[in-house]
């Protein structure tokens, strides 16, 4: 339950921010807090099963998806309130990629559309755990792309003024102190869980991860774009459908094991190569995903 230490020190970095700082903490922070401890729960619950009940298993596959359902829909229902002195709201009724699109979503599509990219990240970060490091090491470029990101539309933000090719977010900086703090703990358990690991995140910290970026791509309005800052989470994510789908439509598996990670393990990769040219996927993701980000604020 490795995934305590890394939710604690989220929340202990970003309150230590704002004592420092002294200003209070935003709605988006708080939400982006919210839903990262929500989820951590659930994972808590999972975790507590298997270690101290001897259930291999965890909560069931059921109650766990309801669980994210939960924080999911009371996370968007919470961001669809609280709006600022202008009526900005923290979340946006549009689809996003780099920015809102103009498809936009009435208020329960909305409500589905957050629950769809919540419990997708997370159930992608959770298979992606499989490895001493993989999953942290991976989030922890997600976690520096968004940090980036979130302080590059804060210096671009429109509620600075008629600036050209700004953007509508609200509270971006305080997006960049989360996603920074959320970072800065990866980085940290990294040191711990890299091979040989001494120390693992379980469902607690993956859960809460995936949380945390889900947020961040929701409140930041690079929906879409998530699918390459988070490429390696949605590349594991689609080995397994591959393969569950394969199997029970011919009855023959696409790979030796699933997740995608398991099936090189099987075909006798040492799994520190594995770890790290996995790595460099995400590596190449996260670049892709920040180069389309700037070039579509230069090319307007």
């Amino acid at each position: 339950m490795g995934g305590v230490a890394i939710v604690g020190s989220v929340v202990f970095a970003y309150l230590l921010a704002h004592l420092i700082l002294m200003r209070p903490p935003t709605a988006s922070g708080l939400l982006a807090i919210y839903l990262m401890v929500a989820l951590s729960l659930v994972g808590v619950a999972d975790d507590y099963l298997k270690i101290f009940k001897q259930r291999s298993t965890g909560i069931r596959a059921r109650t766990k998806l309801l669980g994210q359902a939960v924080a999911a829909l009371s996370f968007g229902y919470l961001a669809m309130q609280f709006p600022d002195e202008g009526g900005n709201l923290p979340v946006s009724n549009a689809i996003s990629w780099v920015r809102d699109t103009e498809w936009i979503l009435p208020s329960a599509a909305l409500l589905l559309w957050i629950w769809f990219l919540v419990t997708g990240i997370t159930n992608g970060v959770n298979l992606t755990d499989g490895l001493d490091g993989l999953a942290i090491g991976a989030a922890l470029l997600s976690f520096v792309a968004y940090t980036v990101m979130s302080i590059w539309q804060y210096g671009q933000s429109c509620f600075w003024g008629d600036i050209p090719r700004c953007y509508t977010v609200r509270d971006p900086l305080d997006l960049a102190v989360f996603s920074a703090a959320v970072a800065g703990a990866c980085f940290g358990f990294l040191w711990w869980n890299s091979s040989p690991a001494r120390i693992f995140m379980g469902d607690t910290g993956s859960l809460a991860l995936g949380g945390g970026l889900a947020a961040l791509a929701i409140m930041t309005r690079t929906e879409l774009l998530l699918g390459l800052i988070g490429g390696l989470f949605v590349l594991i994510t689609l080995s397994v459908i591959a393969q569950v789908g394969s199997f029970k439509l011919t009855g023959r598996r696409v790979l030796q094991m699933a997740p995608l990670h398991h099936h090189f393990e099987m075909k006798g990769w040492p799994e520190v190569l594995i770890v790290v040219r996995f790595w460099i996927i995400q590596g190449l993701c996260v670049g892709a995903g920040m180069a389309l980000f700037y070039a579509e604020w230069v090319r307007q």
